[in-house]
């Protein structure tokens, strides 16, 4: 019997991909894989985001790059918050991988730089507050990269912060800010992440950097994934391993924290944070086997969870549940669970086993 299985739907992620398309159209798409393709296997997603056009990819760091052309990805791949250092540079220059400059000290290191053409991105911080240098410096800056010998400027991008709550002001602010940094600077520009491509036309501009959309997650406070046409593409399921009937106000798992309220069956499926299912999923945490939703009951053990099957009598041992994924959000777990779809994605253990569809 199977435990835990994760099993990704690349047709999902195309149609995802398409949905960007859709909102944002003819825009450099440059899909966001870093963490591993936000845990659902960096190879798998990029190579069949590229199969379906997309133009190239964003991760966090020089061996997340490394590790797409090692997979045969022969797309642009940009690297957003490697620090630049001569060695990294070379690395780069070699492999044909895109640095973005956000600090001083990468400035000083591009400089020296003497290897293949680097194209560069600067990232200017128009109100985040995270990476970047001041707005108001960006004419000098580029004035800086665009003479040195073995960089080209690619283009300037900044990162919104609030996007996903269209009424937040802050999002205003830092078109607004960006707009006029670069106000006379004709270079290609890149604001949108998922958010941005969804709610803020204006953060098109020339390159996107969708993420979390492509997985089939909303990144909205206000929409869900059904209601933007969002597919899921990772289905994690596990299977019913016991059940039991018990009798009224009998404890269930660690701690005794849930009762059983009258006689009931309850179950218990093959997963646990030891597969990286949250430890702190709550009593109430949305579980589906068959067509019913019945809920996570008691503590999370390292292999185990405990579910009221009320809801699906019929239930028997051997019947995959779904954790999330097609008839369950991601985005309802995590509601639950007090976290967001980006963290359950990523915290999958290597015990969970991948399928690609």
């Amino acid at each position: 019997m199977e435990r835990a299985v994760a099993t990704i739907d690349r047709a999902a992620l195309v149609h995802n991909l398409a949905r960007v398309w859709d909102l944002a159209p003819a825009r450099e798409v440059f899909a966001a894989v870093k963490a591993d393709g936000y845990g659902h296997g960096a190879g798998v997603v990029a190579t069949a985001l590229a199969e379906a056009g997309c133009d190239g990819f964003a991760v966090s760091s020089l061996d997340e790059a490394l590790q797409l052309r090692w997979a045969g990805i022969t797309r642009p791949i940009m690297t957003l918050s490697q620090p630049l250092t001569a060695d990294v540079l070379a690395a780069m220059g070699e492999h044909g991988i895109t640095p973005v400059i956000f600090e001083r000290a990468h400035l000083a290191a591009l400089a020296d730089y003497r290897g293949p053409e680097l194209a560069a991105w600067l990232k200017l911080d128009s109100g985040m507050h995270r990476l970047g240098f001041p707005a108001y410096e960006a004419r000098a800056l580029t004035a800086d990269i665009k003479a040195m010998t073995q960089v080209r400027l690619a283009g300037c991008m900044t990162h919104l912060g609030c996007a996903d709550d269209p009424r937040d002001p802050l999002t205003h602010h830092q078109l607004a800010c960006f707009d006029e940094a670069l106000t006379g600077l004709d270079m290609p520009r890149s604001i949108a992440n998922s958010a941005g491509v969804i709610a803020w036309p204006a953060s098109h501009a020339d390159r996107l950097r969708p993420g979390i959309m492509l997985y089939g997650s909303s990144p909205m406070t206000d929409r869900t994934s059904a209601d933007l046409d969002l597919a899921p593409v990772m289905h994690l399921s596990a299977p019913l391993i016991s059940r039991r009937d018990l009798g009224a106000g009998e404890p269930i798992g660690y701690g005794a924290t849930w009762l059983t309220p009258e006689p009931m069956p309850i179950g218990v499926i093959g997963i646990g944070y030891g597969d990286g299912y949250p430890r702190h999923a709550p009593s109430g945490t949305p579980v589906a086997i068959g067509d019913a939703i019945v809920p996570l009951v008691g503590r999370v053990s390292m292999d185990m969870i405990t579910v009221d099957l009320r809801a699906a009598p019929h239930a028997a041992i051997g019947d995959r549940a779904t954790l999330w994924g097609r008839g369950l959000p991601v985005d309802d777990v995590a509601q639950a669970a007090g976290t967001i779809a980006y963290e359950l994605f990523c915290r999958l253990t290597p015990r969970v086993r991948f399928d690609v569809l």
